[in-house]
This record gives structure tokens, C-alpha cells and sequence, in this order.
């Protein structure tokens, strides 16, 4: 068995905080400008925001919370750095493209001058001991990252990158290694992280990120304004509220019910297609959803453009493949959900299901996610499907209902957005089909015929010869998800931001979770 069936995408779900009540003064930036941003006020060397998700854990090797992440875009710098509003690849700590000495062996040099916001310099003991931080065991990017053997210093300014085996992906993985001072301890990342990016941290709490512009940055995409302030507003009602006052200058995850309220009071609404999605999740080893055909009964069943009309306005667009229409690679599966009654019917009597069913239908307790289950449990009582919703929390559902090797239940709703580590194929794949938890201890996928035979085609994509051949390769690959759907999208949704009109010169919005703002610059 190839090295690539043994990639873990050890699954830890995102780490999302209750709700809290905020104050809405709650913004500001440093001396004076925190007194002006606390009116209300836009003033120019600060930017204020509204953020949707909340975390304490801001370690760049091994945070998967939003908000650690996005924030951390802002402070520390891989070597190569993605663009989330198009995931293009931009050089970040390196000086230029790799230096490729054969195929598995290439040479990045550092920034010239590159410091850290302490002042110290960056040096390629600090990319070594990073890259060791991030594939160290327990950390969720070493799957993503296991293709590269060895990493070594060389000479003051450059870093040796030994892989495994050739790896078309190489340079935009880079973007998983946040470059952090090796003499900081792990305790420390948590809380609060060093980096040579265009911003530093200045505080961090459960209220707010305080953020300063890093006089010491000397790359290509300074920070254009002196303080950022990022209000944490798990409630949607919270941040809605905030952006309607004009309490803040943006504003992330708008619900679409607030569309009409936040244009009338002043703002613009920036929305993208994104990955993100509500999927359905089978116990593959319990009968009868051990059958692919019960399992595409279930996508038969369910009206998902209702859902998309009804439960999100309209906000997102249904899955006809595992990638959304916009992405680079997508391929449009041999099997496309729509409602059909009938031939769910049929699928069920070829499996051999006769009378009704009754189980539990598990989702996790985000309020879009919710929304979706009692439609879902109306169109599954259509093919005798009855099913008892039940929510709770990831942190919950994963460890007590799923995560157990005697697991008993049948089907869970549930988000998931792994396109805030990149959009190849290969890597999307690999983070619910790979060989982890997700279907080690979730959908007890693994060892399948489907799973050997997904990993087979995705190891001869990473060993084609040319895009063509690959994206071939990834084709086959996504025509059979959409058959044997252990785990499948219902739709892929869009995500909205809400900008005060006039406040930023330059902003780009992105579709993913999290916010952006590496290069946002307000209007003078």
C-alpha cells in the first residue's frame, strides 16, 4: 500500500464556543483610537470587525478554530501563503519560488531581513522547528503535510525540503507551516502567537483580538492602518445588531435574513460561493445503511433546493459533485441528487428494506444546521424513513455518539469547511475520506471496497504525469463519492460579509470561514 493511503486526516472538530452576549462598545484600537472606535466612530488607523466564531487555542501547528486561523493569517507567514478570495499561492516568508534540485528535493530561501514583531530574525532553524511543531503526533496537519520526508537548515537563508515521493501540491502545502521563533514554548503559541506577518498580536481575550500593525514586516503586504480590533459574536443577532449601529466597519457571516436590514442601514454585502456545507453522515457498518442504495435513497428523499429556497434564503447552491461548481478542479458527478420519491422507493426494495425505519437523526447544534432537520425529517417520512432529531454540540455528538467503536447510530447532520487549509482535490478529500477517524471511528468506511478503490484512484492522481491525467483521475474519484456517499454534501453554501459603504478602499472578500483583511486598507 502506497505512503498516500496512510495520510491521516485525524478529525478534531472545529472548535466553536457557546454564545455570549457582548457589549456593543466593545471595539477599539489602541490610545485614543480606542476611545473613538467605542463611539461608534470609523477612524482611520483602525479597522473594527465582527467575528462569528470564538477560541482561545490561537497555536498556529494545531488550531483548527476559524478564528485562530484567520487571525493568524494576519500575523504569522508560512513560506508560501494562499489568497483565500481565489486560493492562488503568493510568496510570504520565502523570496522566491523553490529551487527544485530534483524531484523530490527542493531549496526555499528566506526573506531578506525577515524579523519576527519581537525584533529577533528569522532564521531556517525556526522553519525546521515549525514544520516539526506542525507534523508532530497528535497535530491534525500531519496528514496534509506527510508527503515531505525531512526538512533541513542551510546556511543562514535557506531551508532543504526532502519529500517522500514527488508531489505536485508541494508549494501550496507550505501554507500549513505558520513560521513561529523556535524559543517559544507551545503554552505560549496557544495564547498568544509571534510572527513575521503584517500584524501583531496585542491581545487576546474572550470578548475581543486586538491587533497592531508589525513595524518590523518588511514583505509585500503591509498592513495599511495602525490598530485592528475583532469583536467576537458567536450570536448572529449580536453582530447584525453592531453592523446595523454602525459599531463596525465589517462584519462576517451575515444571515440572510438580515440582508434587507443591514443595506437599508448602510452596508454592502459581498457574497461567495464557498465549500462550506451541511453533509450526512452514515454508521456504514449498521444495516441497512451499509448499503450504498439506502444511503442514496436518503439524498433521493430530501427536496434540497426547498432547503436552499426556504431554510437559506436562497444562500447556497446544490451539490451536483463534492466540489462546488466555482472550483478549479470541479467535474460534475455521475450521480446528481434530486428529489425523486419513486426511485428512492426502488433503491430501498432493491436493498431489500421493507417496512418503515426508525432512528435517530443526530446534528450538531449550529442554528443553520438545525434549521435544515425538520424539513429533513418530513421528506425521509415520505419513503418510510421516521427518524427523532436530536442536537447537541460537535464536542458532544463526536466523542459520545460517533467516535466509538460500538457505535450505534445511524445518520448525522453536521457543517464542515476544510477549504480553510486549500482547495486541491487531493487535500479535500483526504480530510473526510482519508485514512482517520472520520472513517475509522464515523462512517467505519475504511477497509471498504469504495474506500479502497477511492484510494487507488487518488494515489494515481498525485503520480500522474500531467493536470490532465490527474484531474482525470479526480473525476473518477468524484463520480464515485456521489454513489457510495458515507458522507455527502447537501449543498455547498455561500458565504456573505457586510461592509460599511465607504469605510475600505481595498477589500476582498473571501468564501470560506473566517475573515481576510491581510490587505484591507480603509478610505482616507
Amino acid at each position: 500500500m502506497s505512503f498516500f493511503k496512510n495520510r491521516l486526516i485525524k478529525a478534531t472538530a472545529l472548535v466553536v464556543a457557546g454564545a455570549m452576549t457582548l457589549s456593543l462598545g466593545a471595539c477599539g484600537g489602541g490610545g485614543d483610537s480606542a476611545k473613538t472606535a467605542a463611539t461608534g466612530t470609523s477612524v482611520a488607523d483602525t479597522i473594527t470587525a465582527q467575528v462569528a466564531y470564538a477560541s482561545r487555542d490561537f497555536a498556529p501547528s494545531t488550531t483548527s478554530s476559524a478564528l485562530a486561523m484567520a487571525g493568524n493569517w494576519h500575523v504569522t507567514e508560512p513560506l508560501y501563503a494562499l489568497n483565500y478570495s481565489d486560493f492562488s499561492v503568493y510568496n510570504a516568508l520565502a523570496k522566491g519560488e523553490p529551487e527544485q534540485v530534483s524531484d523530490t528535493e527542493y531549496v526555499v530561501t528566506l526573506r531578506d531581513g525577515a524579523k519576527f514583531s519581537d525584533g529577533t530574525a528569522v532564521t531556517p532553524e525556526d522553519v525546521v522547528s515549525s514544520w516539526k511543531r506542525t507534523t508532530a503526533e497528535g497535530s491534525l496537519y500531519v496528514s496534509m503535510l506527510d508527503f515531505i520526508q525531512n526538512v533541513e537548515a542551510k546556511g543562514d537563508n535557506q531551508v532543504t525540503f526532502t519529500l517522500k515521493q514527488a508531489f505536485p501540491m508541494f508549494k501550496q502545502r507550505l501554507a500549513l507551516i505558520q513560521i513561529v521563533p523556535t524559543s517559544m514554548s507551545d503554552a505560549d503559541l496557544k495564547a498568544q502567537p509571534v510572527g513575521s506577518g503584517p500584524w501583531r498580536y496585542t491581545e487576546i481575550t474572550d470578548q475581543q483580538v486586538k491587533f497592531d500593525k508589525n513595524d518590523t514586516y518588511n514583505g509585500d503586504h503591509p498592513a495599511q492602518t495602525k490598530h485592528m480590533v475583532w469583536n467576537v459574536a458567536v450570536d448572529d443577532t449580536s453582530r447584525v445588531t453592531a453592523m446595523q449601529a454602525g459599531k463596525t466597519d465589517i462584519m462576517e457571516m451575515v444571515p440572510a435574513n438580515a440582508f434587507k436590514t443591514l443595506e437599508s442601514s448602510g452596508s454592502k454585502l459581498e457574497t461567495v460561493q464557498g465549500f462550506n456545507q451541511p453533509f450526512l453522515m452514515f454508521n456504514t457498518k449498521k444495516a441497512p445503511f451499509d448499503k450504498a442504495e439506502v444511503r442514496q435513497a436518503v439524498f433521493y428523499a430530501i427536496d434540497t433546493q426547498k432547503l436552499i429556497d426556504n431554510q437559506m434564503n436562497g444562500q447556497a447552491t446544490a451539490a451536483t459533485s463534492f466540489l462546488p461548481e466555482n472550483f478549479p478542479n470541479y467535474h460534475k458527478a455521475s450521480t446528481v441528487y434530486k428529489k425523486d420519491l419513486n426511485k428512492a422507493k426502488k433503491l430501498l426494495k432493491e436493498a431489500g428494506v421493507s417496512g418503515e425505519l426508525n432512528f435517530t437523526l443526530y446534528t450538531t447544534d449550529q442554528s443553520w444546521i438545525t434549521q435544515l432537520a425538520p424539513q429533513i425529517k418530513n421528506d425521509l417520512a415520505e419513503i418510510g424513513m421516521n427518524v427523532d432529531i436530536q442536537s447537541m454540540a460537535s464536542s458532544a455528538l463526536y466523542p459520545n455518539v460517533t467516535d466509538k467503536a460500538d457505535a450505534d447510530y445511524s445518520m448525522v447532520l453536521a457543517p464542515g469547511d476544510p477549504s480553510v487549509f486549500g482547495n486541491d482535490p487531493d487535500l479535500l478529500m483526504n480530510w473526510w475520506y482519508g485514512d482517520n477517524a472520520w472513517t475509522k471511528t464515523r462512517t467505519f468506511w475504511k477497509d471498504s471496497d469504495g474506500y479502497n478503490q477511492l484510494h487507488e484512484l487518488m494515489d494515481k492522481a498525485i503520480s500522474a504525469t500531467s493536470e490532465k491525467e490527474r484531474q482525470e483521475y479526480w473525476n473518477q474519484c468524484f463520480d464515485l463519492l456521489s454513489e457510495q456517499v458515507p458522507l455527502y454534501p447537501l449543498f455547498h453554501r455561500k458565504t456573505t460579509t457586510a461592509v460599511k459603504k465607504g469605510v475600505f478602499e481595498k477589500f476582498q472578500p473571501i468564501g470560506s470561514t473566517g475573515i481576510n483583511l491581510v490587505e484591507a486598507k480603509l478610505s482616507k
